[in-house]
């Protein structure tokens, strides 16, 4: 008999080297996940925003001007508040879609000024639009030259809208200090104009920083993604609800804004004619002189004379 074959037996593989840095990238991506989950649903207001604006600056060269944001039901008097950044206006288009007011950007900081405030200021007041001016304030930078930078800017007369101060750059160091540039900018606006100016900022800045400080100022504040201002009605005249609305006229987003009242109410807001100085008594008419008394010869006697 032949022998039996026996196999070769082949020589074992070497095992695997173990990766334990896929469970650690496993896990890595697990709690990413979770973390981005948690911050989405904590935040989504403002994810959800950023990511409307960020499609709305993609698409911007699509646009048109005619598109069309809803009017917010429940308010009858609505606006709008531009700046150089929408660029090119059509007045007469944007007033046609019931556009009662408008805040126009005139200056910022000691020397900025809007490239286009003199031609909206010009354009929105002919079509019939209400119109005020504001100042975006610098807090790094001294409340009276902002003040006259706007004075010197901004023309307003009897009829418009008083001023309006926009208060909410956070680059400051000493919220006592700031305090005090805002209402010397206000106060020395009020003097020169005779109207009492609008504070305008936004909520959080608002309540962290300003609340119970200005009070005796009407406040025009903005708060979005909520039905109504967490703040009391009592407290605000104008409500900014979006910064991301379409009015056809404007190519591009633009701020939408209501009024809290009527708009004979919003009227009564506006710049009043200066009461004209009363004017100085006329001069009395030069009395004729009295004919001069003969000199009497005999010394009259030593007394206080009255004149009459």
């Amino acid at each position: 008999m032949s022998p039996v074959a026996v196999p070769k037996r082949l020589p074992a593989s070497p095992p695997r080297p173990r990766r334990p840095w896929r469970r650690w990238v496993l896990a890595g991506l697990l709690l990413g996940l979770l973390g981005a989950g948690t911050l989405y649903y904590r935040h989504q207001r403002q994810f959800n925003r950023y990511m409307r604006h960020t499609w709305a600056t993609l698409t911007s060269r699509y646009l048109t001007g005619r598109e069309k944001t809803p009017l917010l039901a429940g308010y009858s008097v609505h606006g709008i508040d531009v700046s150089a950044y929408q660029g090119r206006i059509d007045w007469p288009e944007v007033a046609r879609h019931r556009v009662r007011f408008a805040f126009i950007k005139a200056s910022e900081g000691a020397t900025m000024r809007d490239a286009r405030f003199a031609r909206n200021w010009r354009q929105a007041r002919a079509a019939g639009i209400l119109s005020g001016a504001y100042h975006y304030f610098q807090p790094n930078r001294d409340g009276a030259v902002q003040a006259a930078l706007f004075i010197k800017l901004v023309p307003l007369a009897s009829g418009d809208l008083p001023p309006v101060l926009d208060v909410e750059a956070t680059r400051f160091h000493d919220v006592a200090e700031l305090r005090r540039e805002v209402r010397q900018w206000l106060e020395l606006v009020e003097a020169h104009y005779g109207v009492r100016p609008i504070l305008y900022s936004n909520y959080g800045f608002y309540k962290r920083y300003l609340a119970g400080h200005f009070d005796e100022f009407p406040l025009w504040l903005a708060h979005y993604e909520v039905a109504r201002p967490t703040l009391s009605a009592t407290r605000w005249i104008i409500w900014q609800h979006s910064d991301e609305a379409y009015v056809p006229g404007i190519r591009g987003t633009v701020d939408f804004n209501v009024f809290q009242g009527s708009y004979e109410a919003l009227q009564d807001l506006r710049v009043r004619p200066r009461a004209a100085s009363p004017a100085s008594p006329p001069k009395s008419a030069p009395q004729p002189k009295k004919a001069a008394r003969p000199r009497s010869s005999h010394k009259l006697p030593s007394r206080a004379t009255k004149v009459v």
